[in-house]
């Protein structure tokens, strides 16, 4: 390939921003249909692998190494800041446990899926379907982490093909969500829910306060310097833990799986104090999170694209139809109503981009708690996920 147009870690870093800030800009201004089934996401990965594959940016940078190092930990910090377990079971009850099975549906999912696959996918598929986990149980960030936890390089087309599938399914999955509220009447009379459950849902969810103030120069300060702590402490610590072979030739519990555990520990554990109302910490980790998404896309190699990538989607098809089984179970087994079954599992497979969308086409008033079920998501997202790519290695 001819020496990028664009080469210096600077340009490199402009062009990243400025394909993530067009297409929310487009969302934004435009208001198209087409972002509710291909969102940003979607294009803030593929226009850097165009771009990345054309000899416009390069596939290897100095500032790709700096944000693998150091980004990911850091926004993944600040994410979890924005946990608050305690409000999600006070308002929702017995829906966080619907979710929490739907979470089991994925982990158990993915071996299965992946076994009835496995003939027509690459040996390393595993490590992609681990990643594809992440974003099912948590969202964009815990897909992230997966990755770098199970060693999935970033140039690898393995992750290229989990965003596919993860949109892919969201294109179907989404309307699904939304037009499960149609079917109200005749799911509550399966569920046997009870008729004062949505009356006292709302009740709590509207006497949920989640509102911490305008944003000052000062809290990004705080933020930055909390998200850089935790991930100094967090790779030291991962340094010092030795490596666990699981009696494979190649180790899995590495330094770099340790630190994504320790960093997502040490989130939750400051969720817990007054660090948690810092403004601006969501914004800010999104926006990270979305940079860092451009940036794996603009490491992605198209010349190692084959045919797998159709038994990949197969794989992922199979696999959210035994999420969808668990959490119907989950919803009957502790009478709960479509709304909150289909929010829990938006808060899943969509994450935080998705919940609230669900939560206002069903009941507006859980928008917020909508939110925070999707943090809990980011919260469990890194573990859980992760034992999913375990299963998968092993049935591989």
């Amino acid at each position: 390939m001819p020496h990028p147009l664009i080469s210096s870690p600077a340009g490199v870093l402009a062009v990243l921003a400025g394909i993530a800030s067009t297409f929310f800009w487009l969302e934004r201004k435009t208001g198209w249909k087409l972002f509710h089934f291909f969102p940003p996401l979607l294009f803030i990965y593929l226009l850097p692998v165009a771009f990345s594959n054309t000899g416009v940016i390069p596939t290897q940078s100095p500032v790709y190494d700096f944000m693998g190092s150091n980004l990911l930990p850091f926004f993944l910090t600040i994410m979890l800041l924005e946990v608050n377990l305690l409000a999600t079971v006070r308002v929702m009850g017995k829906g966080l446990f619907v979710m929490l099975l739907g979470t089991l549906g994925v982990v158990v999912g993915a071996p299965i899926a992946f076994f009835i696959v496995k003939s027509g996918l690459d040996p390393g598929a595993w490590k992609g379907f681990g990643a594809l986990a992440g974003s099912w149980i948590g969202g964009t960030g815990n897909m992230l982490s997966v990755a770098q936890m199970v060693e999935l390089d970033d140039d690898s087309i393995q992750y290229g093909y989990a965003v596919i599938a993860d949109n892919a399914v969201y294109l179907i999955w989404l309307p699904i969500m939304l037009g499960s509220k149609a079917f109200a009447d005749r799911f509550h009379r399966f569920t046997r829910v009870s008729p004062d459950r949505l009356d006292l849902m709302e009740k709590a969810a509207k006497e949920l306060t989640a509102e911490k103030g305008p944003m000052a120069m000062r809290h990004l300060l705080y933020l930055i310097f909390i998200g850089f702590v935790v991930t100094a402490a967090a790779t030291r610590l991962a340094d010092w833990i030795p490596a666990l072979p699981l009696g494979a030739e190649q180790p899995l519990f590495t330094s770099s799986t340790y630190r994504v555990l320790l960093v997502t520990a040490m989130g939750i554990a400051l969720s817990f104090t007054r660090a948690s109302r810092i403004p601006g910490s969501h914004a800010l980790a999104m926006a990270l999170v979305y940079l860092f998404v451009a940036r794996m896309g603009a490491r992605a190699d198209l010349s190692s694209v084959t045919g797998s990538v159709l038994w990949f989607l197969l794989g992922a098809y199979i696999w959210i139809f035994i999420h969808g089984i668990f959490l119907v179970f989950a919803a009957r087994l502790f009478r709960v109503d479509v709304h909150t079954a289909a929010i829990a599992s938006a808060a899943n497979i969509g994450g935080a981009a998705s919940a609230p969308i669900v939560a206002a086409y069903h009941r507006p008033a859980l928008v917020p708690v909508s939110i925070l079920m999707a943090m809990v998501g980011y919260a469990i997202g890194n573990p859980a996920a992760f034992l999913a790519a375990l299963l998968c290695r092993w049935v591989g």
